[in-house]
């Protein structure tokens, strides 16, 4: 990967070297790294290990170098290109947000310590699409205060070099730089000495005086600078000249923090810089601005871990347990400091490898990169039965292809396609929305029914055609999934419809009748797949809701299941209808179960119908899922049905039908399944239709024999939707468009 760190700077403090420690570690891991920062004492580390580094004014909150920032990163980002850009503070990240817009790159952000979330501050935090924080108290700040997705929050650790913050490193140079004597003991104490970081180091200056007079001759070794630096220092002289030694030694910014704790005797500080003391074999008492922990040991690991050593939630800082603390780390028994520092350097070697830094970046930085954005388009939304049949299958479909694949739904209700998909959603009729996502998709797939007919509609057309030829005209991939054409009747309609087939990279129909309908528009392509719906490979409804519904519905023995829709052919469809049940129920002792396939508009349609029966029917109202339908109609005698996706559950269950035609694709599709035609629904023989549903009862083995064989062949051919849509997805390098 190409991987972009973006930071405030690079100068002392626990973040900054948790930067320095993954960029190095990646690179040795073979991947690029570039880091945009104000700059620091850090940057010649991390370039002599392959880093590269930009110097970009992100340290500050000023509006002008806001401004500057921004169009350097701008520039930065459309010249590198990086896979992901890693953002590790607020301002890097409010500003690489603002870029991820128009850019639209992977963006990771890490948290590091919690942020003031009032105000203006709160809308000048982004969190990008994946979150890494240090510690678990951190996750549970995220979650509280920005309501972040625990699954895309990624936890993990201050990863520590353990080579280079080793027991076997010396810290002579040090002790010699600052004329410390050999058998002098050193406190060593390192953090950024602003406002926000500076209590441990106030507090070592505090007790100073007393700590010389029970340890005489100790050293107070102090690294970092900040604003807090130079006030420090001017009481630092002030303690030593009333000391009368150096007691005190303010060191300023420095790298060589692996030899400022091997110079020492006892460390004091928090996170990184307590794990780095720890790691090269020190005690350490961890005592910071959020609070006092102590002199580490065993008893202190559940809550370090849980607040990253950083003290959070515990005790103020006490200066007279500070005293003891540090007092007891520089006059511990041999045997006991052995035991302490070997446990420490263990906790480390454990828990904190820069190994596992670097993994769990990695890790959110796949999580932040879908390999494909797919964009479905269709009659989705609506509370269509088979349509949501549809776009069920076709989403799995999708995720056998590319299993972390980010789906985007264009549909009439987002929310519950969401809830029952499990998958991202946009409306369908806003436009600003939908071009965004087609915009950002790597591809569309339009999907399943009968999308490319005029028969409803020519704006219902125009609307799937245009997302298509959008996409096509934008370099994305588009297909065909399983779709059903026609009838298209407009010479204008039948050329558009022409042009966007020929021009998709991949097309599959679900019945031959479809492919036909092509060719005399005039499409030459030779690989049209002609497949079948997708609901053919839908799973198994289970037998135990079905009995449930049926059992709440009252439904006892045997039943039919029938399927009305609104229809304008013939205002007395549905009296006629009713009439046919009627006949139904008296002659061969069935119940009737209305099945609505689209509840909004057939349940009022199904009621009409019941309400003119002279005997009884059920009426299955309420929400259901397509494999609860399913089910329901599964364990039916046969189906009687205007819907054609209601024939199509039927055939799946091996259920014998008698369809009602509306539209074409309902002759087409009963001629595919063999099943009988019951003629159009606006001219309903009555006597004809409970004859022919008493034929159908009485040879149902034989018919329900070969639609097992007919459904398991359709099956088949529905899994080549799959196939084609695997080949179009892996093959990256084919071309968006046909000429």
């Amino acid at each position: 990967m190409k991987i972009l760190m973006t930071a405030m700077g690079l100068d002392i403090g626990g973040a900054e070297t948790h930067i320095v420690e993954l960029s190095k570690e990646l690179v040795r891991q073979g991947h690029q790294v570039l880091v945009a920062s104000n700059g620091g004492v850090y940057v010649p580390e991390i370039e002599a290990a392959g880093v590269r580094h930009v110097k970009i004014p992100m340290h500050k909150r000023s509006p002008v170098l806001m401004a500057r920032s921004l169009f350097m990163l701008r520039k930065l980002i459309a010249r590198e290109r990086p896979d992901v850009v890693h953002a590790h503070a607020r301002i890097p990240g409010f500003l690489c947000g603002i870029l991820k817009r128009g850019m639209d790159f992977p963006l990771v952000t890490t948290a590091h310590w919690v942020f003031s979330t009032g105000g203006a501050l709160r809308a000048l935090t982004n969190w990008g699409d994946r979150t890494i924080a240090v510690s678990g108290d951190i996750e549970e700040y995220l979650v509280d205060n920005y309501s972040l997705d625990r699954e895309n929050i990624f936890l993990t650790i201050n990863g520590i070099d353990t080579e280079k913050f080793s027991p076997e490193v010396s810290g002579e140079r040090v002790r010699e730089e600052f004329g410390i004597a050999p058998g002098t003991q050193v406190v060593s104490h390192v953090s950024r000495l602003d406002d926000s970081r500076a209590d441990a180091a106030r507090a070592l200056l505090r007790i100073a005086g007393k700590l010389a007079g029970r340890v005489p001759g100790v050293r107070i070794l102090i690294a970092g600078g900040g604003d807090q630096y130079e006030e420090l220092l001017h009481r630092a002289e002030e303690i030593n000249l009333r000391l009368g030694y150096r007691c005190l030694i303010l060191a300023g910014p420095r790298t060589d923090i692996n030899e400022i704790c091997a110079a020492c005797d006892a460390f004091v500080g928090v996170s990184r810089a307590a794990l780095e003391a720890m790691s090269a074999g020190k005690p350490v008492v961890i005592a910071g601005n959020e609070g006092y922990l102590g002199l580490f040991d065993e008893d202190k690991l559940e809550v370090g871990v849980e607040g990253n050593f950083c003290c959070r939630g515990c005790p103020e800082l006490s200066d007279g347990e500070l005293l003891d603390d540090v007092t007891s780390a520089l006059t511990l028994p041999e045997e006991t400091r052995e035991r302490l520092c070997g446990y420490g350097r263990q906790v480390v070697l454990e828990r904190y490898s820069v190994e596992r830094m670097a993994r769990d970046a990695l890790a959110a930085y796949e999580a932040a990169m879908p390999r494909a954005r797919v964009t479905l388009s269709g009659y989705y939304g609506f509370d269509n039965a088979g349509d949501e049949a549809i776009l069920g299958t076709l989403c799995r479909d999708v995720r056998a292809c590319i299993p972390d694949a980010e789906i985007t739904v264009l549909s009439r209700d987002p929310a519950l396609t969401m809830e029952r998909h499990d998958c991202l959603a946009v409306p369908r009729f806003s436009p600003v929305k939908v071009m965004k996502n087609l915009r950002r998709c790597d591809m569309l797939i339009s999907g399943g029914g009968s999308l490319l007919q005029d028969g409803t509609s020519t704006r219902s057309l125009l609307y799937y055609t245009t997302l298509i030829r959008l996409a096509q005209r934008w370099g994305k991939k588009t297909c065909l999934y399983a779709n059903g054409i026609g009838p298209v009747r407009r010479p204008g309609n039948r050329r558009i419809v022409r042009e966007v087939v020929e021009r998709s990279d991949a097309v599959t129909l679900r019945d031959p009748d479809s492919l036909r309908e092509l060719r005399e528009m005039g499409v030459e392509r030779e690989d049209i797949a002609v497949t079948a719906d997708p609901v053919f490979t839908m799973e198994e409804p289970d037998p135990g809701k079905t009995e449930e519904i049926l059992r709440r519905l009252g439904v006892r023995g045997e039943y039919i299941t029938a399927s009305v829709r609104p229809f304008r052919g013939a205002p007395d469809y549905f009296t006629k209808f009713a009439q046919v049940l009627d006949g139904v129920e008296e002659r061969y002792g069935v119940s009737v179960v209305l099945v609505p396939m689209q509840p909004r508009r057939d349940e009022p349609v199904s009621w009409q119908v019941s309400d003119a029966m002279m005997g009884h029917a059920h009426v299955l109202t309420g929400e259901y899922t397509p494999e609860e339908l399913m089910g329901v109609i599964g364990g039916s005698r046969m189906i009687l049905s205007m819907r054609l996706h209601a024939l199509i559950f039927a055939a799946r269950m091996a259920v014998p039908a008698l369809g009602f035609v509306y539209d074409p694709k309902v002759e087409s599709y009963l001629t595919l399944l063999h099943q009988p035609s019951a003629g159009d629904s606006g001219s309903i023989d009555v006597n004809a239709t409970v004859e022919a549903v008493g034929v159908i009862l009485s040879h149902r083995e034989e018919i329900v024999s070969r639609l097992a064989a007919t459904r398991d062949s359709l099956r088949n051919e529905a899994g080549n939707n799959k196939e084609i849509l695997r080949r179009l997805m892996e093959n990256d390098g084919a071309s968006n468009t046909k000429d």
